[in-house]
């Protein structure tokens, strides 16, 4: 296996879309991807970037990516969200999956973020358990919350109203 990793490039997010929607196929979410190729360029590649991806590549196609951004905590200061990180069907199983979060991780390392998190669906067990295998902690006890884009208008309207 001969895989490069390196940061993405705006003729990239084509194949990153792609993945994106693979993974919303596996996540059995099809329907729910609204970002576009350029939404993803605006927003990745603008004067100040909204995330950052890493792909795999082998035989220069884009078999896996990782996307993320940095955010603030409270409690720990600079931090790093783990979006997404997907590796194409016919891909997986080869290590590409784990050289691309040991990538980001070691980004976070490096440039000395205080932690790196994201989320894992609970019926997800491999993931899960890999998860576990590298140390990271899966928190029971903490609930994801989402306001999406028609429950966000309606408060904020009936709260202006």
């Amino acid at each position: 296996m001969d895989i490069i990793l390196r940061e993405a490039q705006k003729s990239d997010m084509r194949s990153v879309l792609f993945l994106i929607k693979e993974l919303a196929t596996f996540e059995k979410e099809t329907n729910a991807v609204e970002v576009t190729e350029n939404d993803l360029i605006r927003d990745g590649f603008g004067e100040h970037p909204s995330f950052k991806v890493y792909v795999a590549e082998e035989k220069n196609e884009v078999i896996g990516m990782a996307l993320f951004y940095e955010r603030f905590s409270t409690w720990k200061g600079r931090s790093i969200h783990l979006e997404d990180l997907i590796v194409k069907r016919e891909h997986r199983n080869k290590g590409v999956g784990r050289a691309l979060y040991t990538k980001v991780l070691t980004h976070a390392h490096d440039q000395k973020f205080k932690r790196v998190s994201w989320e894992v669906l609970d019926w997800n067990k491999v993931a899960i358990d890999f998860y576990k295998s590298t140390g990271a902690k899966i928190l029971d006890d903490w609930q994801v919350v989402h306001m999406n884009e028609s429950s966000l208008k309606a408060y904020v309207n009936e709260q202006r109203s």
